[in-house]
């Protein structure tokens, strides 16, 4: 009967009614660290590529802090543009922090494919670092020499779902043109909005 009443009793200090507190004491703190990890990318960037296959091209990238309330979503479009400025590819990402997880959940679609390209990010030490899908590859990029002014980006890649990979298959420059800014509110504000 003791043992019984010692395996409730611990039972019931591991259950989530206990611990609640805790975790949401973690959750916060965890959310205020890491909800700003992707502020350096707010703004709007020209940059230059270097590509394995495809060679230099240049083009634009815009993010923008969504309206959440809380700073935690990032919406970002990629362009690559041609000399006489139309639009050779565009992609669009939305990037949010997990405070549970401690990472940033990605999701990223180009034209027609809907939203199959799924990742994670985390920062480490003064980089970010991306494991991201983009159809049937597998890509690691990592932000570095991040600056107010500009900021490099790199991406190995792999074909065979991570046996080998292709290191520096996409190199980027970027260097900003434009200042960080938030997306206004699609709608009106309503009651109890804060």
């Amino acid at each position: 009967m003791r043992y019984l009443c010692l395996i409730l009793a611990a039972s019931l200090l591991a259950s989530p009614a206990w611990s609640q507190e805790s975790d949401d004491g973690d959750r916060a703190s965890s959310f205020e660290e890491g909800k700003s990890d992707f502020d350096y990318l707010l703004g709007e960037w020209r940059f230059t590529s270097q590509h394995a296959e495809w060679g230099e091209a240049s083009g634009f990238w815009t993010a923008v802090r969504l309206p959440t309330g809380d700073g935690s979503h990032i919406l970002d479009e990629y362009r690559i543009v041609a000399d006489g400025g139309e639009t050779l590819y565009v992609s669009t990402t939305l990037r949010a922090f997990n405070a549970t997880t401690r990472i940033w959940d990605l999701v990223s679609a180009e034209r027609g494919t809907g939203l199959q390209d799924t990742g994670t990010a985390r920062k480490v030490g003064d980089e970010m670092h991306i494991d991201q899908r983009f159809g049937p590859s597998l890509w690691r990029i990592r932000y570095y020499d991040i600056r107010p002014d500009g900021f490099s980006w790199v991406a190995d890649v792999s074909m065979d779902e991570g046996a080998t990979w292709h290191q520096a298959h996409l190199r980027i420059q970027a260097r900003r043109i434009g200042p960080a800014r938030s997306l206004e509110p699609l709608g009106p504000p309503r009651p109890g909005d804060r």
